[in-house]
């Protein structure tokens, strides 16, 4: 007697949601026993009773996911926290350090500054007393000039005539009838006649511890014209220390002359020594003169104080 089997299927629903596509539905079997009357057409080969399978499925709620992997994430950031800190760490020490190097920069540099301005102050403090020093250096090196000045022109003298350099104690450039002009001391010799030769002039002078005039430049002789008059006719002037030697002509002091103030017209007379003549031009005043023509003069002399 042979056994029949039957196959049925039967679906359980749980109140679970419904899962994804990869989760297969869980099939239950059960095995169930029928026992079918023989028929005459039925020879059962065996005694064995029929048997029938039941199929069930049931959709059971997913297995929870596994706790390890979030307890892997939390213990890798548990572990990764003491490295973030000692980072922050270093970070808070560098910006403490760069904090405080900027603040002690800011200090020296104002330190600096204020070095600076104190430098500033006593450079110029030494600047002023620099020129200070400086003008009382050159006030002093004047006077130290004209005390060697006056001493030369004192010992010029075998007695020095006090009372015409210093009446009154008070002491001028020049004696008493002397003009001044730049370091020099002037005598235009104006007496009456008879006058004096061109050597008689200069030996006059030479007893005033002068000498005959040397005219250097335009403004000496224009300041030596405008002193000089008119006197008895146009050939009469006033001798100057310039005198013919061979073909030159040289002043008394031996350097030759460059200024060549000579008259257009020329007198008739002619000789080694030069007249400046009153009421020319300056630039055009002198004439030859012969030594034993009698005439007025000039003389020259170094002023006992220098100028200021």
């Amino acid at each position: 007697m042979e056994e029949e089997v039957n196959y049925s299927t039967m679906v359980f629903k749980t109140g679970a949601s419904p899962q994804k596509e990869k989760n297969k539905d869980s099939t239950i079997y059960s095995e169930v026993k029928t026992k079918v009357p023989a028929g005459p057409s039925a020879a059962p080969e065996k005694n064995e009773d029929p048997t029938i399978y039941s199929e069930i499925k049931t959709n059971a709620p997913p297995a929870a996911p596994s706790a390890a992997p979030e307890a892997e994430g939390k213990a890798a950031a548990c572990s990764h926290f003491p490295l973030l800190l000692v980072c922050l760490e270093i970070l808070c020490v560098l910006l403490l350090a760069g904090i405080i190097a900027i603040i002690y920069m800011s200090l020296l540099m104002n330190v600096q500054a204020a070095n600076l301005r104190d430098l500033t102050a006593e450079y110029q403090r030494l600047a002023v007393e620099k020129e200070i020093s400086d003008n009382k250096t050159e006030e002093l090196r004047r006077e130290r000039d004209n005390l060697n000045w006056t001493l030369e022109v004192i010992l010029k003298f075998d007695n020095f005539p006090v009372n015409d350099y210093c009446p009154n104690k008070q002491c001028q450039p020049c004696r008493s009838g002397w003009i001044p002009f730049k370091d020099k001391c002037y005598l235009f010799y104006n007496e009456r006649s008879p006058w004096k030769t061109w050597g008689e002039s200069r030996k006059y002078c030479k007893g005033k511890i002068a000498d005959l005039v040397v005219i250097d430049d335009l403004k000496e002789q224009e300041f030596l014209s405008s002193h000089i008059t008119y006197y008895y006719d146009k050939y009469h002037g006033y001798f100057i220390g310039l005198q013919k030697i061979g073909n030159n002509w040289v002043w008394i002091d031996g350097h030759n002359d460059t200024l060549s103030y000579w008259m257009n017209e020329m007198s008739d007379s002619s000789g080694p020594c030069v007249l400046i003549i009153p009421e020319k031009n300056a630039t055009k005043s002198w004439v030859e003169a012969n030594y034993v023509f009698e005439n007025k003069f000039i003389c020259e002399i170094d002023a006992l104080l220098l100028s200021t």
